[in-house]
């Protein structure tokens, strides 16, 4: 077992799989913490390197095209902060990063592992349901189906129209741009035969205009990329259809998410307000 623990996290090589854990110093991205631990298959993996700094180093983990479902559906649009596949290192601790990295290259050597575009998802994505508050409201999706909810700073023609489900049969895609402090960001879910695709985020009702708080409108990337993972593959031939998941009612997915969210409530990144609206949704979704 190679391990390397760091204030930003842990990784794990057994030989087959990298098991990435995110620390739970406040420094470390929410979304990070939020998404929680990753069981990488060697068989997703193209490629890992070290690079050092003088104070810092970072160990980059490079995924075979295709094989993520949150890769696929950020487009390479996460900050690097909030990438799960990379790992600050402390200087004094470069020995130990350019040796996991090295094991990992040799696994990778040994097994002669095909580095091209993967034709089914490799990394599962998050699990469901999952729910986030973003600043245009609370969007919502349990394995079959998305629900928006919007908040009152919402555009009114949002409002009038009220709380939108989607179907997961109904979607032919997902849009995903952050909010990059300069411009608005969007979480836009592309309907099959959609007249709304070429409305502006602020009015078009399947999508979330995403201009608040940039750490926590990240977290919508978890949505699209559950979504994503359920959507017919990239490879996949036209007509392939959605492949809808029945929801977790498993208790220890439901400890393992009340658990997160009470560490990040005890660390400070959620307020009291916060921990209690989104623990309600946990439990309602698991009922």
């Amino acid at each position: 077992m190679a391990e390397i623990i760091q204030r930003d996290g842990t990784w794990a090589f057994d030989g087959s799989t990298i098991r990435i854990t995110p620390g739970l110093h406040r420094s470390v991205a929410l979304l990070r913490q939020t998404y929680g631990e990753i069981s990488v298959p060697l068989t997703a993996v193209s490629g890992v390197a070290y690079e050092p700094e003088r104070k810092r180093g970072r160990l980059r983990l490079t995924l075979r095209e295709a094989a993520d479902p949150l890769l696929q559906a950020t487009g390479g649009r996460l900050p690097d902060t909030s990438d799960p596949y990379r790992l600050a290192v402390d200087a004094d601790r470069s020995g130990v990063a350019e040796y996991i990295a090295e094991e990992i290259r040799q696994a990778l050597l040994l097994e002669q592992l095909p580095d091209g575009p993967a034709d089914t998802y490799l990394v599962p994505g998050p699990a469901v349901p999952v729910s986030v508050r973003s600043s245009d409201g609370m969007v919502s999706f349990d394995g079959s189906r998305v629900r928006i909810d919007w908040s009152d700073t919402s555009d009114r023609v949002k409002r009038v129209t009220g709380p939108r489900v989607i179907p997961l049969d109904d979607l032919d895609g997902v849009d995903w741009v952050p909010n990059s402090g300069y411009e608005d960001g969007v979480l836009r879910f592309v309907l099959k035969d959609s007249p709304y695709a070429k409305l502006p985020p602020e009015k078009d009702p399947y999508a979330l205009d995403l201009w608040g708080n940039a750490r926590k409108d990240l977290l919508t990337a978890l949505v699209a990329a559950a979504v994503t993972a359920r959507l017919p593959h990239p490879s996949a031939p036209p007509g392939t259809p959605a492949l809808p998941t029945t929801r977790h009612t498993d208790h220890d997915v439901l400890l393992r998410r009340l658990r997160e969210l009470g560490e990040l409530h005890r660390l400070g990144v959620l307020t009291d307000a916060e921990f209690t609206r989104t623990k309600h949704v946990v439990l309602r979704d698991f009922r």
